[in-house]
């Protein structure tokens, strides 16, 4: 069954790359980490996805110590489907204990992380290669000089970087424009109700400077997704978040709090208004945000894939959307407040300006 506004392709960033809005993420492959889902139940999501029409795959080679790629890559080889897709990946990631150059942006490891990667996905190429984090080390002309060369051997098609400052993709972009490397075409940021930071610096430079964005955790990790209830800050009920709050990741336990209880409390109204499921809420408007290109979505069964892609087909009304936007609105930082309209008036002598960055109007 094709849902036809997942078979909508859109360009990423200025790149000629088509991809789905919705991108299948394949961190939940694998047992590895204590949830997830085994090889089998990991096919069936991937036919779902393909079947309807889906083209966009995303994965790491550090996601269940390399097990994700794995299924993948038996998957593609038994269907044939490889050239069908849109097939990215990532390295940073450390893959040998107490090996300082089996992990970060060195050449050595990149180079390193994509034969591994190239092996497990049963593949020549990769379509989209993440750096998956800045490790605040390798030098900058070093990673988009290897990134370029592996481009030019054919061995990678576009290139792309996840969890980066923004002045460290900017200063990414400007190098490739000015000495002819290869440009980034996309970032992968976390996005979602209850995680809006990008909007202050990433979202406009992403639109400035060309590179589509592919935002991860949508759904907050499931918190957005209804199935939890309040135990205190904390989050009670089984599901991935009940297996990881209790290990010390600083990316999940930032979730529980006064804030985002709020903003679930005022998700979960709106969805009831609207006769739908709060996870399919949460996805539509994100992925109607500005600068989006597409937004990765994992799921452990195929009909909570299914569900979740028909978010496609939600349309939430401008008062609905405006609750929801307030509820969850960034704090405004300094030097942000000076790009309202009240100081833009400052800057104008009174006058009105036609153009103005949403993000950050009032």
């Amino acid at each position: 069954m094709t849902i036809s506004s997942l078979a909508t392709y859109s360009l990423l960033g200025k790149s000629g790359l088509r991809v789905s809005p919705l991108a299948l993420g394949t961190m939940t492959f694998g047992t590895e980490w204590g949830w997830g889902v085994d090889p089998a139940g990991a096919h069936r999501l991937l036919a779902t996805y393909l079947d309807a029409g889906g083209n966009f795959i995303d994965t790491a080679d550090g996601y269940t110590g390399g097990s994700s790629e794995s299924i993948i890559g038996d998957y593609l080889a038994e269907t044939s489907r490889r050239d069908r897709v849109v097939l990215a990946t990532k390295f940073s990631f450390g893959a040998v204990p107490g090996d300082p150059n089996a992990g970060g942006n060195s050449r050595k490891n990149i180079y390193r992380a994509l034969e591994g990667s190239l092996r497990r996905l049963k593949t020549d190429y990769i379509d989209l290669y993440w750096l998956h984090a800045w490790d605040g080390m390798t030098p900058l002309d070093e990673v988009m000089h290897t990134l370029t060369d592996l481009v030019r051997a054919g061995k990678i098609r576009y290139i792309g970087l996840s969890d980066v400052p923004a002045w460290y993709f900017a200063r990414a972009q400007t190098l490739a424009e000015q000495r002819g490397l290869e440009r980034v075409a996309a970032l992968q940021l976390e996005y979602s109700l209850v995680e809006r930071n990008i909007e202050r610096e990433h979202v406009p430079a992403a639109i400035e400077l060309g590179a589509g964005i592919t935002s991860w955790s949508p759904l907050a990790s499931g918190m957005l997704s209804g199935k939890y209830k309040r135990d205190g800050v904390q989050a009670a009920g089984s599901g991935r978040l009940d297996v990881v709050k209790n290990q010390g990741n600083p990316a999940f336990l930032k979730l529980f709090t006064e804030r985002n209880w709020k903003i679930i409390d005022e998700l979960v109204a709106v969805a009831k208004e609207l006769d739908r499921a709060p996870a399919q809420v949460a996805l539509a408007w994100i992925t109607r945000r500005p600068g989006i290109a597409a937004t990765i979505i994992g799921a452990t069964r195929a009909d909570q894939l299914e569900a979740n892609l028909h978010a496609l087909d939600l349309e939430i009304p401008a008062p609905l959307a405006a609750r929801l936007e307030e509820v969850s609105r960034p704090e405004l930082v300094h030097p942000y407040y000076f790009f309202q309209p009240t100081m833009r008036g400052m800057l104008t002598g009174g006058t009105q300006v036609t153009h103005e960055w949403p993000w950050y109007r009032g």
